[in-house]
């Protein structure tokens, strides 16, 4: 049996498909006689479009990522679907004016003319090379596309099998697409590593196809029937390692080369050990399965060290949810040890220690996700997320001491949260513009499938509805349509237009002052020395020489109330002139000059100690795409960064 696995876009073209090359490990050596091979069609598509149009690659990551929330991408091949070249054009301008710049509005209408074309290329490509089954991966915005190959092909060749699978196929989406689209005869629903092999051997055999948990397949009468779901996730030891064959030879053969360094992507873990505990309200991320479980240390390190011998990679992006923090002390010392020059992608949680950060950072874990959010603990607690904003802020402050780039997003909009929980951040943003700003400016959330502002509507989001890029995506019923959709449009809660506004201000003062914006302190054991360049604060340089000042200035290292400070820093200087009231106006008058945060009734310094990690620091948000995009529209889980309009 020869398997074809068809990577459509929006892919993106600077990493090769995990989901691609665990599938083709697992058909090659799960299922005897069977071989597969990747259709890297998303790098077909760069070197098909760039003769046709003035594409580039910043337009290829917009409607790959950027657009997401939008769905730009997935609009485009939608006249490829439904063999419709005009197809809802007009829908869609209606809905996008003002949202786009005119010339982004002009080239997506254009491509979406023309990607039919490049559809029917694909697919008698595919046809041609007569395999017995072609499975299409599908997640975020490649859904349109992969259902416009797999029509296309099956209209070409029968009797050809079509199999979908990936994120857009999970629990009731993969059973929606199943349902609503005749052309693909199974989805694969959940992890496919067992699900896949099962259903090819299945199909060689000839035998019945009820028992593969997750399949949706089609009986005697051609009714579509969506097995049950696994109850278990799959043990970390049945998660394969992916086979990237072909991967980084045909990116050499295609302009996209010229576009963008590649990556290896590597995969530790899946779900996540804090969402088993308190599932943050508005991440639907894990879909089907939040059970944390990952590969054994040893097993995760020969696979990091083997793909990148075998492809001469060092620069990996972590897929990983969350850190497994065995990590810290198993895997991450033998990469310090290795020699090699690795450069890692990673998620963490953001009240790691700094010396949990330093390790991360002598492992080549230089770029962090940490799931910041927000800056202020009671919209944090709205959000379950298990930290306070002084911890956050903790965290900005010893990522930048420990030469770490700190990706993270500012959102609102959670029901319960007001204006009074913005404005003394608003107030203090301008003391932080020396540390990593946002990706973007504040995002209001979206509602995602999985997420327990989806599941729970008492938490308050009620009369969900599919977001309206689906209803002129998609010739499909709102019912359909909501079983489709991961992303769902429901009435604005939290603060309001003007303090949005306000808060995006300063954010944008942050983004565009941080380059040139410095604090830091230098502790010589009887003084402190601050040293400031921030464009609010008109000093320079001070010293603290005060004992007291010296050991409150140290215990603010980590997040401290009042009352802890006073009794932490009166042990070890007494002086009963100290109270709290005195205290208190120490406190008052350092967050005037800048040099501390307050939230909740709790404080923390922010000035990095002053070494040398700013010239290693390398910050990949400078590359973030400045136009074209809805600010609002931004990627919940830091995959991709929105263009402002």
């Amino acid at each position: 049996m020869r398997v074809l696995l068809v990577n459509m876009p929006w892919s993106p073209i600077d990493l090769p498909s995990l989901a691609l090359g665990i599938l083709k490990r697992s058909v090659d050596e799960r299922v005897p006689g069977a071989t597969a091979e990747v259709l890297h069609a998303n790098l077909a598509f760069t070197d098909w479009i760039t003769e046709r149009t003035e594409f580039t690659g910043d337009d290829y990551e917009y409607y790959a990522l950027s657009s997401y929330f939008m769905g730009c991408g997935d609009w485009v091949f939608s006249s490829a679907l439904y063999d419709d070249p005009s197809w809802r054009d007009e829908e869609f301008t209606t809905s996008m004016t003002g949202k786009l710049k005119a010339s982004r509005m002009k080239m997506t209408r254009e491509l979406h003319r023309i990607v039919p074309e490049f559809v029917e290329m694909i697919a008698r490509q595919i046809v041609a090379s007569e395999p017995d089954v072609v499975g299409f991966t599908s997640t975020f915005q490649q859904n349109t596309a992969a259902l416009a190959c797999a029509r296309r092909v099956k209209e070409l060749a029968p009797h050809l099998v079509t199999v979908m699978g990936g994120a857009n196929c999970d629990g009731e989406q993969g059973a929606a697409v199943h349902r609503n689209f005749a052309f693909v005869d199974h989805v694969v629903r959940g992890e496919g590593e067992a699900a896949f092999p099962a259903l090819l051997t299945a199909l060689t055999e000839k035998t019945p196809l009820d028992d593969i948990p997750g399949l949706c397949h089609r009986d005697a009468t051609g009714t579509s029937v969506a097995n049950p779901m696994a109850t278990k996730p799959l043990p970390p030891a049945a998660i394969l390692p992916p086979d990237y064959s072909g991967y980084f030879e045909r990116l050499a053969a295609s302009v996209a080369r010229n576009w963008v360094e590649p990556k290896l992507v590597v995969e530790g873990a899946r779900g996540c050990w804090w969402g088993e505990k308190h599932h943050c309200t508005f991440c639907g991320l894990n879909g089907s399965f939040m059970e944390f479980r990952s590969k054994s240390p040893d097993t995760f390190y020969d696979e990091i060290m083997e793909l990148a011998r075998r492809h001469r990679v060092l620069d990996m992006y972590v897929v990983d949810n969350i850190l497994d923090m065995r990590y810290l002390t198993t895997v991450l010392p033998r990469i310090i040890d290795s020699g090699y020059d690795l450069r890692l992608h990673i998620e963490i949680k953001a009240n790691m220690k700094r010396s949990q950060l330093r390790t991360l950072a002598e492992a080549g874990l230089i770029y962090v996700q940490p799931g910041i959010e927000s800056l202020n603990s009671r919209v944090l607690d709205l959000m379950d997320k298990g930290v306070s904003g002084c911890q956050n802020v903790r965290m900005l402050r010893d990522g930048a001491e420990t030469g770490l780039s700190v990706a993270w997003n500012y959102l609102h909009g959670f029901p319960g949260e007001s204006a009074e929980d913005y404005d003394p951040v608003i107030a203090q943003i301008p003391a932080l513009e020396h540390l990593d700003p946002p990706v973007d400016l504040s995002a209001r959330i979206a509602i995602e499938r999985f997420s327990p502002y989806f599941e729970r509507p008492e938490l308050g989001f009620t009369g969900l509805r599919p977001e309206e890029h689906y209803r002129f995506t998609y010739d499909l019923p709102e019912e359909e349509l909501y079983g489709m959709a991961y992303v769902f449009e429901a009435p604005a809660r939290g603060i309001d237009e003007p303090t949005v506004k306000t808060l995006n201000t300063a954010l944008a003062d942050w983004r565009k002052h941080h380059t040139d914006a410095r604090l830091t302190h230098d502790d010589h054991g009887d003084r402190i020395v601050l040293v400031s360049r921030r464009r609010t604060f008109s000093w320079r340089a001070m010293e603290l020489t005060d004992p007291f000042e010296l050991a409150v200035f140290r215990l603010l290292d980590q997040p401290h109330s009042v009352q802890a400070l006073l009794r932490k820093a009166a042990a070890r200087v007494p002086d009963p002139a100290r109270d709290e009231t005195r205290l208190q106006e120490l406190l008052d008058s350092w967050i005037a000059l800048g040099i501390v945060f307050a939230d909740a009734g709790q404080y923390v310094h922010i000035a990095p100690a002053a070494v040398n990690e700013d010239l290693l620091r390398l910050d990949f948000m400078r590359h973030i795409h400045a136009e074209d995009a809805d600010p609002a529209s931004v990627a919940q889980d830091g995959t991709g960064v929105p263009e402002p309009a």
